[in-house]
Formats: C-alpha cells, sequence, structure tokens
C-alpha cells in the first residue's frame, strides 16, 4: 500500500503541505475563500525540532491503536488506510490518546480529523505531496 513519507532532509518548514491539506479538506473550490483570515486545520502538521523540520501524518498503521480503541466503531481500516465516520464518531477522543504519533486531532467542525490520503477528494492523491515545493513529502510504496 502506497503511504506518506517524509524526507527531513529536504523540508524547509514552508508549511505549504499544512495549506494544501487544509484546503484539499474545505470543500471549496477556491483557496482562498477556504482559508483567508481563517484558522486553518490542516492534517498534516509540520514540526521542527532540534533544527530540523518534518512534517507529520497519519501512518496508516498495519496495526492501528487508533481503530482498537474506537469505541463506536468510527474508526475503520479499507484497503490500508484509516477512516472516520464523523456520523458514528462519538468524541471521546480516545483514538487521539491511542495514535502513538499524535496524528488524530479533536476539530470544532467534528468530533476528530486525520489524514485520509485524501482519498475522498476529488484529486485522489494527497494534496500536502502536490503542494511540497521541494518534495519532502512523497506518496509512495516502500
Amino acid at each position: 500500500m502506497k503511504r506518506i513519507y517524509v524526507e527531513e532532509k529536504w523540508c524547509l518548514g514552508c508549511h505549504l503541505c499544512e495549506y494544501n491539506c487544509a484546503f484539499a479538506n474545505s470543500g471549496s473550490d477556491s483557496m482562498v475563500k477556504a482559508l483567508k483570515d481563517k484558522l486553518i486545520r490542516p492534517r498534516i502538521l509540520v514540526e521542527e525540532r532540534n533544527g530540523v523540520c518534518f512534517a507529520v501524518s497519519c501512518r496508516h498503521c498495519t496495526e492501528p491503536l487508533c481503530v482498537k480503541s474506537c469505541i463506536s466503531g468510527a474508526l475503520s481500516k479499507q484497503d490500508g488506510a484509516i477512516f472516520i465516520d464523523a456520523d458514528k464518531c462519538v468524541g471521546c477522543y480516545t483514538c487521539v490518546l491511542a495514535c502513538p504519533y499524535g496524528c488524530i486531532m479533536p476539530t470544532e467542525e467534528g468530533p476528530v480529523q486525520k489524514c485520509e490520503l485524501c482519498m475522498k477528494n476529488a484529486s485522489g492523491a494527497p494534496a500536502c505531496v502536490a503542494g511540497c515545493p521541494n518534495r519532502a513529502i512523497v506518496y509512495e510504496e516502500r
């Protein structure tokens, strides 16, 4: 299965992956309307530690602790990717606590959000990968 991988040595810390992610998941056809003067809520986050920048997003684990911990069955694994059924989510945040990577986040629009590899979006490919100017984020099988 293809997954998102980060090449830390190429990451500039520009946060463009975050903006592309937030836009891709906004449902809007205009980036300006979707993001201008709004607090963005991307499903990928750029962090910096000891001068090294890197993007953090769902790893779509082989044995996902988030799915196992979900008391309502809102999280499921389909074709190797982890998805959220927002209608089933009760907002207990057990999945947030269970994720060892911190990739499931509470949100104001619904109980939780996480990277779903943009499979439900029009492009069908991760927007963070397409929006990375330095190709520090790749979508490939390893």
